[in-house]
């Protein structure tokens, strides 16, 4: 008979929900969040946007396709810890490695099992996204609930200093290496057997990037070049970019003035794309101001409305802060979407300038691929700057 460690999750009101430990014998606290994703947990543990948060699946049954060697976002997870309803006690895919908690337990983040997740999205979703503690290790209730109201808030933090590259380097992964090959690539919208023979450099800001972006890029016509969250304007002309993308990353927006002013000086001289954090970059870069959201869009089934275009997609997103719509006019931007859940700010365009953002993920992984036609905008952006006509 296997034999099973008892876990709790305490979280800043005193609510404490108690359960079976998996992962790694540890203690921690973090912001606990939700995620409405059916699948992807993989991807979603490794997304450098979930720093600093204890992430909650909604779907009842986590793990039974393993973790493999492909579908990690960045090196090693990036959450703090991970709650499931259920953790499956079979792992079964061919493209699998290893089970979801021994992944856990050698990446060292603790995992519980056995909590009724959805009382706890319902209390994250009436009371907002919590401080809270979770640990694997003997500990009392008082002490866990102490450990959680202690925890630093997610508003004010900087957690793209903790994430990003550390020096620029080009991204060389698999589709980087196989550009010219003659198939369609998973994901493209050219619908041509070969991606674009014609290459943009696109100087992309690593906030927290994850690889996918990177691959989705290389898909759609674009050598990258990946640069340090904090590298200057300077630096990217020394490097003479066609264009520049800003990436997702944690945190809080606002806090991060040093990114602001570096995206004000390069939005003038450069075609820019920028999604989820990059998107609330551009934000702050025209003036202006973003808020906290009460429980945040995570999940692979978020409802976006085109208000120009009148197209409803649906996208994958994973951010907790959100764009004031009244802020952003009188910097030149025009809102382009929003979500049809609670009417928030899901895009940007700049009147005069080839620049334009969104707040979720398009390029997905997990999540539908609505969204991937972006990347073509963004393509045809830059190629029609290079041509003059814009």
């Amino acid at each position: 008979m296997p034999t099973y460690k008892p876990a709790i999750l305490a979280l800043e009101d005193g609510s404490v929900f108690r359960g079976v430990a998996f992962g790694a014998d540890a203690t921690i606290a973090g912001e606990c969040v939700f995620n409405t994703s059916m699948t992807g947990y993989q991807e979603i543990l490794t997304d450098p946007s979930y720093f600093g948060q204890i992430v909650t699946m909604t779907a009842s049954q986590i793990g039974n396709y393993g973790v493999n060697d492909q579908d990690a976002e960045a090196a090693v997870p990036k959450a703090s810890g991970f709650v499931v309803r259920e953790l499956s006690p079979v792992v079964s895919n061919w493209r699998s490695k290893r089970s979801l908690g021994d992944y856990l337990r050698d990446n060292g983040i603790p995992g519980i099992s056995e909590v009724d997740t959805r009382a706890l999205t319902k209390k994250l979703r009436v009371d907002g996204a919590m401080k809270s503690c979770l640990s694997t290790l003997p500990i009392d209730e008082a002490r866990a609930v102490a450990l959680a109201r202690g925890w630093m808030d997610m508003a004010g933090a900087d957690y793209v200093k903790d994430v990003t590259c550390r020096e620029p380097f080009i991204w060389s992964g698999s589709d980087a290496a196989n550009f010219n090959e003659p198939y369609v690539p998973v994901g493209t919208s050219f619908g041509a057997s070969t991606p674009p023979t014609r290459r943009f450099r696109v100087a992309a800001f690593d906030y927290g990037a994850k690889r996918s972006i990177y691959r989705k890029l290389v898909r759609h016509g674009f050598e990258v070049l990946v640069l340090p969250a904090g590298s200057p304007a300077a630096q990217v002309d020394e490097h003479r970019p066609d264009c520049v993308f800003l990436s997702n990353g944690p945190g809080d927006p606002a806090a991060l003035g040093y990114l602001h002013k570096t995206v004000a000086d390069l939005l003038p001289r450069y075609p820019v794309f920028g999604i989820c954090l990059g998107h609330q970059m551009i934000t702050h870069a025209l003036g202006g101001t973003t808020f906290k959201l009460k429980f945040g869009h995570r999940g692979g089934n978020q409802p976006v409305k085109n208000v120009e275009t009148q197209r409803v997609s649906i996208t994958a997103q994973n951010h907790g802060f959100a764009t004031d719509p009244k802020s952003v006019s009188k910097g030149g931007a025009l809102v382009t979407e929003v979500n049809l859940n609670d009417d928030t700010v899901e895009g940007l365009r700049h009147r005069d300038l080839p620049v334009f953002s969104v707040q979720y993920h398009p390029e997905a992984a997990p999540g539908p691929s609505d969204a991937d036609p972006l990347f073509v905008d963004f393509y045809r952006m830059v190629e029609a700057r290079k041509a003059g006509k814009i």
